[in-house]
């Protein structure tokens, strides 16, 4: 008598299920030392495996950052441990005076433990916390370095908002004709050239309202309303980036016919990381505009930092591809493309 087929297959065993990974609320302020320090060599492991080439993160340094907060800012964050290692972090970032439908997200999941549901189980909770604080709108930003998060990004139905192009100069590679002509000013020109690490007092609340001129920035679709910048942030962000080790060098152009600042350009610099230095704002009043003080700015402070920045090599900086103008003097000054980033925008359901 010839087995029936049914008789003679195996069946296959039922798969193990699955164990969701444990998503831990992480309170910073009461978090011990040990658990900050395991945040901080997360972010650095993750750092070093999109960026292999770059100066590595410092753990103990970013463990600190976790911290920083301007006093109206406030952070809820969540984390995965393997016994004491962190293999996952996320925070949900946000304003309790402007934009407040905002929240700003951030997930890190280390590379030896991706794709095993442990990004998703945070997007979870961020998920619920910022319904929780009533905010309607998830903004979080991805670098081209690390495909998978591009992906993530869609997957979540997310839109990118804000295109982004990443782009460095090597400093050795500067063209000093160009950087000469650039600083070149006009007879009896109004404008003075200030040079800060720690903008002076008297200066303060004329820089506060100058920085608030990168609401004109472009923002894509990104729907958020203007930010006001006060003198105390100003100082909060000192405050900061003192407690981190890092030099934030800071020039300024003022019409000495009105004390008006009309232009302003930054750059942080950290000596154990000596060989980038990082671009900041650059910006330049709409009604100055025209007159040269962007590219003044940008070749006064590219010779500052070869002079005055110990080892390093190169400045990176980052600008919306729509953001013509401001391409244009990078490109000049012999940016080239490095990376793209993107603002990411998700409404909230």
């Amino acid at each position: 008598m010839t087995p029936t087929t049914a008789q003679t297959t195996e069946q296959p065993s039922p798969a193990p299920p699955v164990t969701p990974p444990s998503v831990q609320p992480l309170d910073v302020a009461t978090a011990t030392p040990a658990q900050r320090l395991a945040i901080g060599h997360l972010m650095a492991d993750s750092f070093a495996h999109s960026y292999p080439e770059d100066p590595p993160l410092i753990p103990a340094q970013e463990a600190q950052a976790l911290s920083h907060l301007l006093p109206t800012e406030r952070n809820v964050t969540f984390a995965v441990w393997d016994g004491t290692a962190a293999i996952g972090y996320a925070r949900l970032g946000f304003d309790t005076e402007q934009n407040t439908h905002l929240g700003h997200a951030r997930i890190t999941v280390h590379p030896q433990h991706r794709r095993a549901g442990t990004g998703r189980a945070l997007w979870n909770a961020l998920h619920a916390a910022a319904l929780t604080h009533g905010h309607t709108t998830i903004t979080f930003g991805t670098s081209s370095r690390n495909p998978a998060a591009e992906a993530f990004a869609r997957n979540l139905g997310a839109t990118p908002a804000l295109p982004m192009r990443q782009s460095r100069v090597t400093l050795a590679d500067l063209d000093p004709d160009l950087l000469t002509r650039w600083q070149t000013r006009p007879d009896h020109d109004p404008h003075r050239l200030h040079t800060w690490t720690t903008i002076p007092d008297e200066y303060l609340t004329r820089m506060a309202d100058m920085m608030m001129v990168m609401n004109t920035a472009p923002r894509g679709e990104l729907e958020q309303d203007d930010w006001t910048i006060t003198p105390d942030m100003i100082r909060a962000w000192d405050t900061m980036t003192h407690e981190a080790g890092e030099t934030r060098y800071l020039m300024a152009t003022e019409d000495t016919r009105t004390g008006q600042i009309d232009g302003y350009s930054e750059v942080f610099w950290h000596p154990d990381r000596a060989a980038l230095l990082y671009q900041g704002a650059t910006a330049v009043r709409p009604e100055a505009r025209g007159q040269g003080l962007g590219k003044w700015l940008k070749a006064a402070m590219l010779e500052h930092a070869r002079a005055h920045c110990p080892g390093a090599r190169a400045v990176q900086t980052h600008n919306a591809q729509e953001n013509a103008p401001m391409l244009g003097i990078n490109v000049a000054l012999g940016f080239t493309p490095y990376s793209t980033f993107t603002e990411w925008q998700l409404k909230l359901r």
